[in-house]
């Protein structure tokens, strides 16, 4: 996909929302942490639903810890994958008090020695929490690149990597949040809304649906 094509897309992006964000509720760093944790294999709106009961007891390391295993798989249990999660948590929380004085890292390397956060998750909590041009390859934002053709990658990393060189340095901290929405909206997995679609002129997607 060439430059000018790249440029149009997330100029219209932006203009159809200037300000994109996570649709995960969060009031913290740490917060958002636990919500994306939760947020693997699950959806944005089961995972609010969890923690908008369980951030009302316990919203900080300590008091997550002080919930034990137990006490906090009685918040998350609706979700996919809660007791490993829950494990995750704990250990992340105990982590965050012994080394990082209960407060969210924001480098990645710190991130990632988080239990349950791989480059993914850090790269979200780099992006929204503080600010860094960063993009968190998830399933849609996979999808979106491949199928559009504006970075092709057989791996996450390799999509990552992609879209960090040809984005425009402009756009490059909410494109994430603009391809997220994007996949999981409009250029959805099985049958993709075409004739919907803000960028469909552009998208080089060659079996564009023509009726929605």
């Amino acid at each position: 996909m060439n430059k000018h094509k790249i440029e149009e897309i997330f100029a219209r992006f932006q203009k159809a929302s200037e300000k994109p964000t996570t649709e995960l509720i969060y009031h913290s760093p740490f917060e958002l942490l636990i919500a994306v944790i939760l947020s693997a294999q699950a959806t944005d709106v089961s995972v609010n639903k969890a923690t908008a009961l369980l951030y009302k007891v316990a919203n900080t390391p300590e008091k997550i810890l002080s919930l034990g295993e137990a006490g906090l798989k009685r918040y998350v249990k609706t979700i996919g994958l809660f007791n490993s999660k829950s494990a995750n948590i704990i250990k992340t929380c105990q982590l965050l008090i012994d080394k990082h004085h209960s407060q969210v890292p924001e480098d990645r390397a710190a991130l990632e020695e988080l239990p349950g956060v791989g480059r993914k998750t850090a790269n979200v909590i780099l992006n929204t929490c503080f600010g860094q041009p960063v993009i968190a390859v998830d399933t849609h934002i996979f999808r979106v690149a491949n199928r559009i053709g504006l970075a092709k990658g057989k791996t996450p990393l390799a999509v990552e990597l992609q879209l960090m060189k040809v984005i425009p340095k402009k756009y490059l901290h909410d494109a994430h949040h603009w391809l997220i929405l994007h996949g999981r909206y409009t250029c959805v997995a099985r049958k993709p809304h075409c004739p919907n679609c803000l960028i469909k002129d552009l998208c080089e997607y060659p079996d564009k649906t023509v009726t929605d």
